[in-house]
């Protein structure tokens, strides 16, 4: 699957950039005797207006880097995030989920794969941390990194936990979960965007309402809901239904709590710690990798657990980044010795440094890391072919939108 390369031209203003990278990696990571007369090799370069992809070659170690830089002050793209199926749960590849992009929204133009997921059973798809699609509440989050725009769409790196609680009729609050794999001992709350059914086995589960006055459907971060129980069921896999919400409560979650009839009011509250109210876009990953211009020390060392200990070994890697004037993602391949041998995340840290970014978080890597662009996978994924994921990260160029914004014509 390689591609064949192209003359290098040393005056461009990115053939210099990704010099001054490999010349600052030859010092910081002791490549030893190794030449780097090859890097900076660029391959298949394209662009448009505002819009730019290459794949950088480092071949005596070797990498294969695939960029693309996005110029922030060209209205016509913006970030979103997407699902597979359109839903909260399921994996597809990288390009049939850009298919669910809303063309009112506009078209697809780059992608990367996005967060850690789980692979497989009844909630295969279930991302491990927070996902907003236009607004709407898919996953909650779990204290990790994530990417997320805020209204005015511009972009944050932010560790987000969860304060997610049900009030009940009694006064007593209970966390919850959404629309991922309940725990005996667990409560989790179900929206439409779960499927046909909330899966679950056993338990008690109480389908809600909207209640009068109440904002609703589809669920937002740091908003409270007031529902009613319009019915109790005594077992789980509840259908689900357009207008609904459904409390799953697991056996041991259901001798602690209140024995809730149809009727109850309870209320839902989906904070957030920051708070993020009215946040169109977030995808979780992580670790953050570049904090104001620095390189953030990794917690952990090789040796301990796998998720943990892989942070100091070379793999296949993928991070989105960010500065002032442009948004950057990055897919370096991996575990293929001839063509890309993968990155520790500190080497990745360095090299998105390198592109000028002032913030970025890592995302999901391995067998998922994949870019997309102009339509087609880019990189050479280390598995052969492109591994059905959970949710991306995509820059869409928006409907009636062709050029640059009037500020950034002017400079």
């Amino acid at each position: 699957m390689g591609h064949p390369k192209s003359p290098f031209r040393r005056t461009s203003r990115r053939e210099a950039l990704v010099s001054w990278f490999c010349r600052g990696f030859s010092s910081l990571f002791l490549l030893g005797a190794a030449s780097l007369s090859a890097c900076g090799e660029s391959r298949f370069p394209t662009s448009s207006p505002g819009l730019t992809y290459s794949n950088w070659s480092v071949s005596e170690v070797p990498w294969s880097i695939h960029v693309v830089q996005v110029e922030r002050t060209n209205q016509a793209y913006q970030l979103e995030s997407v699902h597979a199926g359109g839903r909260a749960l399921g994996l597809d590849t990288l390009d049939a989920q850009l298919r669910l992009i809303d063309p009112g929204l506009g078209c697809p133009v780059a992608a990367v794969n996005g967060d850690f997921y789980q692979r497989d059973k009844a909630y295969a798809g279930a991302p491990r941390g927070l996902q907003v699609v236009k607004g709407q509440l898919l996953s909650g989050p779990s204290g990790a990194p994530c990417c997320w725009t805020d209204v005015l769409g511009e972009p944050h790196a932010t560790a987000v936990a969860s304060h997610f609680q049900i009030t009940w009729p009694d006064g007593q609050v209970t966390p919850f979960g959404l629309n991922g794999d309940r725990s005996v001992a667990g409560i989790e709350v179900y929206t439409p965007a779960v499927g046909a059914s909330t899966q679950t086995v056993g338990g008690r589960e109480l389908v809600l309402t909207r209640a009068a006055g109440s904002p609703w459907l589809p669920l937002r971060l740091d908003r409270t809901y007031t529902t009613r129980v319009q019915e109790v069921r005594e077992a789980g896999d509840t259908p689900m239904g357009p207008d609904i919400l459904v409390v799953s409560l697991g056996p041991t979650a259901v001798r602690s709590l209140p024995n809730v009839q149809t009727g109850a009011v309870l209320r839902i509250a989906t904070t957030s710690v920051p708070a993020l109210p009215g946040i169109r876009t977030a995808i979780g990953g992580g670790p953050i990798l570049v904090r104001n211009g620095k390189r953030q020390k990794l917690a952990g060392e090789a040796g301990e657990a796998y998720e943990i200990s892989s942070r100091f070994e070379r793999h296949p890697r993928t991070a989105v980044g960010w500065n002032q004037r442009h948004f950057f993602l990055v897919e370096v391949d991996g575990r293929q010795r001839d063509l890309s041998v993968g990155m520790t995340l500190d080497e990745l840290s360095q090299f998105l440094l390198k592109l000028g970014c002032q913030e970025a978080v890592s995302l999901d890597g391995g067998g998922s890391a994949a870019l997309w662009h102009d339509g087609k996978i880019r990189n050479n994924p280390c598995d052969g072919y492109d591994r059905p994921i959970a949710n991306a990260l995509v820059v869409v160029k928006k409907a009636g939108k062709n050029g640059a914004s009037p500020a950034a014509r002017s400079n």
